[in-house]
């Protein structure tokens, strides 16, 4: 069921599935004009043993301030915005939810011109102390990745673990850089409400970043969630991301986390090369010398959750097992 929850003045829509014996809940954080829609075939999958939130980015998917909203959009937020409270967990009971923010050590008020993976980690934090989520591990797409990573390093005390999927990075290279920025802007700048309606687009965007056609329905899920990102968060976060300081800083984060961490890297993407993710898992403590926290899924391009869907649960059992067991 889809509901939304505030945190601090701003709506965030998200999905959290039934407890299961496990008391450890999955959440996963979506990339750059993506939303939660992309987790449900590991939900579909994973949802029996593990109790699975997933939750749009804000400016992202239907996570819009009301007066952005779209009409394709506002129908998503069917729920009262007013937080219902959430069963988490094995055994958890009903109970109030906390009224202060000081256990997580976040601040109190968000700056929403400032687009960093660090900010939005700790609009992570707070949403899983406004669902009573005491103990998670993230799993992080791209982007949603480098969101998880800041998690884990800022709030220890409530993320267990991180998995990566299609995420690294830690090298900063100029040029490149700045012609995915450029083309990233442009991207978002020039999307015309119109695009909707352009016959086979969605078509298109079926075989753009993958290795091999995904399946249509995603193709039009992707040109939705292109067209209804905000666009001064979908530039900012973008920007902020990818500066040089924030590409260096991320291998130090990954240096210092005492929880788990791996990495999920597909064979054949572009977008995030499994050098850069090997780059990126070398500086955990796991990584040793043989990328023992790295799997590489084949024929598998930067969307491997919808690409490869039973090979990427697979992996993310295998990791849980080998640390909740």
């Amino acid at each position: 069921m889809v509901k939304t929850v505030d945190i601090l003045g701003f709506p965030h829509v998200y999905e959290l599935s039934a407890p299961t014996d496990c008391p450890t809940v999955l959440v996963f954080v979506h990339g750059w004009l993506l939303s939660r829609a992309y987790w449900q075939p590991m939900i579909d999958r994973l949802s029996g043993d593990y109790q699975c939130l997933s939750y749009d980015l804000r400016g992202f998917g239907a996570s819009q301030r009301v007066a952005n909203l779209s009409a394709a959009t506002t129908p998503a937020l069917v729920e009262d915005p007013v937080l219902e409270k959430a069963v988490v967990g094995s055994g958890a009971a009903i109970s109030s939810l906390p009224s202060s923010l000081e256990t997580l050590k976040v601040s109190t008020t968000i700056d929403y011109t400032n687009y960093a993976p660090a900010i939005y980690a700790q609009e992570l934090a707070i949403l899983l102390q406004q669902l009573a989520i005491q103990k998670a591990w993230i799993v992080g797409h791209s982007l949603g990745g480098s969101i998880a990573l800041w998690a884990a390093h800022q709030f220890p005390e409530s993320i267990a673990g991180v998995i990566c999927i299609n995420s690294g990075g830690g090298i900063y290279l100029k040029e490149e850089f700045e012609r995915f920025r450029t083309a990233g802007q442009q991207l978002v700048k020039y999307r015309p409400r119109w695009l909707s309606y352009v016959p086979l687009l969605d078509i298109a965007l079926t075989r753009m970043s993958v290795a091999k056609p995904i399946e249509r329905r995603w193709g039009r899920q992707r040109l939705f969630d292109l067209l209804n990102a905000d666009p001064a968060v979908a530039i900012g976060t973008l920007l902020d991301s990818t500066t040089e300081a924030e590409v260096n800083r991320l291998p130090q984060i990954v240096a210092q986390l005492k929880q788990p961490v791996h990495f999920i890297a597909g064979s054949n993407d572009t977008v995030m090369e499994p050098k850069y993710v090997h780059h990126l898992a070398s500086f955990h403590p796991s990584f040793e010398c043989c990328s023992n926290n790295v799997t590489e899924i084949a024929n598998c391009g930067h969307l491997s959750m919808i690409e490869q869907p039973d090979a990427v649960a697979t992996e993310i059992r295998r990791v849980l097992d080998q640390y909740l067991t």
